[in-house]
């Protein structure tokens, strides 16, 4: 049985992270801001009203789960608002760079010494952060956002590798969740996560620091 922690737990992604899981016999930390009904009923282990974009509340958290070891911590807390050129909103692009970049950085400066030779890191970013593969233009604080997301998980792949802990970047594709409106021509939270959790497991030191779409395939910085 290993140690994961999960921000972001209380809905989509994350909440199938804890689901598929505790399902396969995993030591669960469901993170999040605010406990949804599903969330309380999977039986893992929740902390509440954590902000990852404040110091003193992800401090608080390291504090919670004193000396607990973390085999896993993925990253997966984020916020997506549209902002595009003829409406530059620049208050919600730094709201994004707080949550979606500087917020999982926060998290895993604060808990490196949980970690030990062998844990892994995950980053959840986007294929809207590549910049190669950006043929249509706006999202300007997502997008952007993203891209500092992936650029710290590849330093954090060169950091910790002497350390002996490996670091992916994934996307988890285009899913049916409350943040893609529930798109009809996405995947499911199920397959996703079916496909990132195949990712996490094959994560080694060799690998470290790639950016990995759900499928397998290796994304365009």
């Amino acid at each position: 049985m290993a140690t994961y922690l999960v921000t972001g737990a209380n809905r989509g992604i994350g909440y199938e992270y804890c689901r598929q899981l505790k399902a396969r016999g995993e030591n669960v930390i469901a993170v999040c801001r605010a406990v949804s009904d599903e969330l309380k009923e999977l039986g893992v282990h929740i902390e509440s009203k954590i902000d990852i974009t404040s110091d003193a509340s992800v401090t608080e958290l390291r504090d919670r789960l004193q000396q607990m070891p973390i085999d896993v911590l993925i990253n997966n807390a984020a916020i997506v608002e549209r902002v595009t050129l003829e409406n530059l909103d620049f208050d919600s692009i730094r709201k994004q760079f707080e949550v979606n970049a500087i917020g999982a950085l926060r998290v895993t400066h604060t808990f490196l010494p949980h970690l030990k030779a062998g844990s892994k890191v995950v980053m959840m970013t986007s294929r809207m952060g590549s910049i190669a593969d950006n043929t249509s233009g706006g999202s300007y604080g997502y997008r952007m956002s993203k891209v500092a997301l992936s650029m710290a998980g590849k330093s954090l792949a060169h950091d910790l590798k002497p350390l002996g802990i490996a670091v992916a970047i994934l996307h988890p594709g285009l899913v049916q969740t409350r943040m893609t409106n529930f798109s009809a021509s996405g995947i499911t939270s199920e397959e996703s996560v079916q496909g990132l959790l195949a990712r996490i497991d094959e994560l080694s030191l060799d690998n470290t620091g790639t950016f990995w779409h759900s499928n397998g395939e290796v994304l365009p910085w």
